[in-house]
């Protein structure tokens, strides 16, 4: 998926780069910021998040901002494709990683397991993000001038990127399979509420690993998806956390400190947000498909 999504943005970038300089002269800033957030935030279940980053980083050098107003609107959109990304195996490691370990007895999980179990909220959760967007980004934000950040990467980087892909998976599922005996002696017998906030972690620790370590069929699905949930979420509150983090922020030159003075604050209500709705209020709708 990464390499056939690679090779297709490697050849339409140069057509996509004219639609998206007309698009920015034309509409609005907040709807533009509101649309780039969710459209990137859904799609990225489909074109990979990796992709899908790519796409964000391409947008956020051509658009007229101040580089800390690009900033916030990047890191905004990748909370926003960290949490869309999970709806398919597609998406990211994480959900590839979680929907193969589940694909056994009791859960059988299909293609649209996560969809099903997770859609209704994420899908909400993107929204959420990209009306953020709109108002502290688009409303607020100071027009500047446009300054391109010229990529070198070349097609090698297309094939590159896929066979890093690749043997991280492969990588994270062997530890996976390595990690069952104590999922099943403790992660267990943890509450799905605990698992949510412990989660946390994954600010620091990238989101995929821990899901590698913690999924597991013999845990109940109140505590998988809590699980999931809180692995999302925190992935966006640092660099580490989540793969678009890290591939944004390398390209844009983003510190650490400058992404954690959005991250954390937008992280933390976040995760309040899904706390509330689904261990409170007891909220947590499936599609089922």
């Amino acid at each position: 998926a990464v390499f056939i999504a690679g090779l297709i943005f490697f050849y339409g970038k140069v057509p996509i780069n004219r639609a998206l300089r007309r698009l920015t002269n034309t509409i609005p800033l907040p709807v533009f910021v509101a649309a780039v957030v969710f459209i990137l935030g859904m799609i990225s279940s489909l074109i990979t998040a990796i992709i899908a980053s790519l796409f964000l980083v391409e947008i956020a050098n051509l658009m007229p901002l101040e580089r800390s107003d690009k900033i916030k609107m990047v890191i905004i959109a990748c909370f926003a494709i960290g949490l869309g990304a999970v709806l398919t195996p597609l998406g990211e490691p994480l959900s590839t990683i979680a929907i193969t370990k589940l694909q056994g007895p009791p859960y059988n999980a299909t293609f649209w397991y996560l969809a099903d179990q997770l859609g209704v909220l994420i899908t909400l959760g993107v929204l959420g993000c990209a009306l953020f967007g709109a108002f502290y980004v688009g409303r607020r934000g100071s027009r500047a001038e446009v300054q391109e950040i010229v990529d070198e990467g070349g097609l090698r980087e297309v094939f590159v990127r896929a066979a890093k892909v690749w043997l991280f998976v492969s990588a994270l599922f062997l530890l996976g399979a390595g990690m069952e005996v104590l999922i099943f002696k403790y992660f267990t017998k943890i509450p799905d509420y605990v698992l949510f906030w412990v989660n946390m972690v994954s600010a620091i620790l990238d989101n995929a690993t821990l899901t590698a370590a913690e999924i597991s069929p013999a845990m109940s699905q109140s505590q998988i998806n809590a699980a999931l949930y809180g692995l999302l979420i925190s992935g966006g509150m640092l660099i580490p956390g989540n793969i678009p983090n890290i591939i944004s922020a390398g390209k844009l030159g983003i510190t650490s400190s400058e992404w954690a003075k959005l991250g954390i604050p937008m992280g933390l209500a976040l995760n309040a947000i899904y706390f509330i709705v689904v261990f409170i209020l007891g909220i947590n709708p499936t599609l089922g498909l």
